[in-house]
């Protein structure tokens, strides 16, 4: 065979390899992937209620606390984290990352989306996309399971990059918020693209801080997030879940 008939074929490889897990990507963050993310706000509509976002101005402020600041990096962190363990085969580290993860969330209405969701996610990637190693890393993971885990799992077991990942991963919370907030009215459709289109930037850029950072580097200073979920428990009128 030429070299250059050779050289093009070993480039094609890995093109096809990355464009599948290009297309898997958008299946497993797709608002249609049967996780159930449009039930929660994330704290969103108890800030609404409390006035804490009132306008575009507001919420843009407010989505970018909860990505750099909250549980957007935290989760980051975690997907990272299961991902390293997935590749390496290593069910203590994927079970501690859980455990943490699940002690991170600051009330009842954001632990049950983050497990709803983890479990949610893992049986549907199961069914659709199963593989040995994500069957048998699953098997060590039987209770509540946090969603950002279980993505990281699924995508370290099925040998995906890491660095797309993490940005679709973060572009995805950031939208689902931004879905939330249109239901919640505050802000329009044409404010919500533009909020989407500024902030994608800001995901990538804080993704690739992401590799060289442990579940040491864990942490957040999202407070009235974490008091306004408490109080969103309560809330009389509410279309959201958390």
């Amino acid at each position: 065979m030429p070299a250059r008939r050779r050289a093009t074929i070993t480039t094609a490889i890995p093109i096809r390899t990355a464009m599948i897990e290009a297309a898997r990507l958008l299946a497993w963050l797709s608002p249609t992937y049967p996780v159930g993310a449009y039930a929660y706000s994330h704290g969103l509509e108890a800030a609404v209620e409390a006035g804490d976002v009132r306008d575009e101005g507001g919420l843009a402020e407010w989505l970018a606390d909860v990505l750099e600041n909250g549980s957007g990096r935290n989760d980051l962190i975690l997907a990272a984290a299961a991902h390293a363990a997935a590749m390496r085969d290593d069910a203590a580290e994927l079970a501690a990352a859980n455990e943490l993860a699940l002690a991170l969330a600051p009330s009842r209405e954001l632990r049950l989306e983050t497990t709803q969701q983890g479990r949610s996610f893992l049986d549907a990637t199961l069914n659709a996309w199963p593989h040995p190693r994500l069957a048998c890393l699953a098997e060590g993971l039987p209770g509540e399971l946090a969603y950002p885990v279980a993505f990281g799992l699924a995508a370290g077991a099925h040998g995906m990059a890491l660095a797309p990942a993490l940005s679709g991963f973060g572009l995805a919370f950031v939208q689902n918020l931004v879905s939330a907030a249109l239901r919640l009215a505050p802000v329009g459709q044409s404010a919500g693209t533009r909020l989407i289109a500024s902030l994608a930037p800001r995901v990538t850029a804080l993704a690739a801080t992401i590799p060289g950072l442990s579940l040491d580097d864990v942490g957040s200073a999202t407070l009235r997030l974490d008091l306004g979920s408490f109080r969103h428990e309560t809330q009389y009128s509410r279309i959201f879940r958390s």
